[in-house]
């Protein structure tokens, strides 16, 4: 029987609504006061509601922080670390229990107070390291501070203090194995928590054939934990301190389920609330429940970049374009193709719906700066899998 971390992962859809809704409201009206007309006055009767929020993106946290650092004038609860990612774009760090929510992913992983946890993720000026050290406090393990590289050392001390779990990327784990066979060492690792990279099938096969249960989740610098496996195979579910929505890139919009777009999330940390904040990442919202019995909502892992900025006649063509596109021609959606004639770059307007072609034509020159040719499409010809840009340029050497 399946052990859950707390009663929140197996609530009705209605309770969760209806706790999240509350933090939403509260968190909202912070927001509002901090960053003003940055977000509409009113506040939300639904979690629906957060399609009206403008999504927030890493270039605006950006000059947000550049204008009143470190962390763009939002008002701060309780932290202890401050933290450095490209840009660069600051995010705080705490040291309460579980503050990052990490331990529900290290407890659907087994691991737990009778675990020393090797950390092989970085603990400078990035926050993995730490994210992961508070994550395994949370399930009451012990942690070796292990972080990237030196690994001769992390075969050695894996060795000797008997490590039976690890942390960090997917690939890392298989290097200190095979290093540990070189040395002739036996380890004990039997549990792995990994993420920052993909887990092949043939890796995670490699762990199995050697005992080692491997599992991966989905997190950022700036969300903390976002998303976990709890059955390799199905999906991640959906952690119950954040709102996860699948919108059409360039636009906010939410898409339908099943059908991929790029990931949105509202952390309902009070301590740094971000609301719908772009992840640039590309998932889809799987249908129907886990089979571990855990009630939230699944997202099918990491299936791509959402910014699909391409230039095409030397000029570079946005999703927030091809969203203004849209909205000008009447379409239900669209699609911008970067292919090749000869030599020389040709660009392919795709528009599905009711749209008059002649006003496309002419739309398409408005907004994009370049003419191209234009294709109108019936409803529902344009494939689901979250492309509003496709490059189909191929370069020899």
């Amino acid at each position: 029987m399946t052990e859950f971390y707390d009663d929140l992962e197996t609530r009705s859809a209605d309770a969760r609504e209806a706790d999240q809704l509350a933090q939403l409201r509260s968190l909202i009206a912070r927001v509002q006061a901090d960053v003003g007309g940055a977000y509409p006055s009113e506040n939300a009767t639904s979690i629906a509601d957060l399609a009206r929020f403008p999504v927030l993106r890493k270039s605006t946290l950006h000059e947000w922080q550049q204008a009143r650092p470190p962390f763009g004038g939002v008002t701060m609860g309780e932290y202890t670390h401050v933290f450095q990612s490209p840009g660069p774009i600051y995010e705080p760090g705490g040291s309460s229990h579980d503050w990052w929510r990490f331990g529900r992913f290290l407890h659907a992983c087994g691991i737990g107070k009778d675990d020393i946890v090797q950390n092989c993720f970085g603990y400078h000026l990035t926050p993995a390291g730490t994210m992961f050290e508070n994550g395994a406090r949370a399930v009451g393990a012990k942690i070796l501070p292990a972080g990237t590289g030196q690994t001769e050392l992390q075969v050695r001390a894996a060795a000797d203090i008997g490590t039976t779990a690890y942390a960090g990327t997917p690939d890392y784990l298989k290097v200190i194995l095979e290093k540990a066979d070189e040395m002739g060492l036996t380890l004990s690792i039997s549990k792995a928590a990994v993420s920052g990279g993909a887990l092949f099938p043939q890796l995670r096969q490699y762990y199995a054939d050697r005992g080692i249960t491997c599992m991966q989740c989905y997190a950022t610098a700036d969300l903390g934990h976002l998303a976990y496996e709890t059955t390799p195979g199905e999906g991640m579910v959906v952690d119950e301190g954040v709102i996860i929505e699948i919108v059409t890139p360039g636009t906010g919009d939410p898409v339908v389920e099943g059908e991929v777009g790029e990931v949105v999330v509202t952390s309902l940390n009070p301590d740094y609330p971000l609301l719908r904040f772009a992840t640039g990442d590309m998932s889809a919202v799987m249908s129907g429940q886990s089979p571990c019995g855990r009630t939230n909502i699944r997202i099918k892992g990491w299936m791509g970049r959402a910014d699909q900025t391409t230039k095409i006649k030397g000029m570079f063509v946005r999703p927030e374009q091809v969203a203004d596109l849209v909205r000008k021609t009447g379409a239900d959606r669209a699609r911008v193709i970067a292919d090749r004639d000869g030599d020389a770059d040709k660009m392919i307007v795709q528009l599905e719906g009711q749209v008059d072609e002649s006003a496309a034509a002419k739309a398409v020159q408005d907004v994009l700066k370049l003419k191209g040719e234009v294709q109108c499409l019936a409803p529902g010809k344009l494939p689901r899998d979250g492309l509003v840009i496709e490059d189909r340029r191929t370069y020899e050497t």
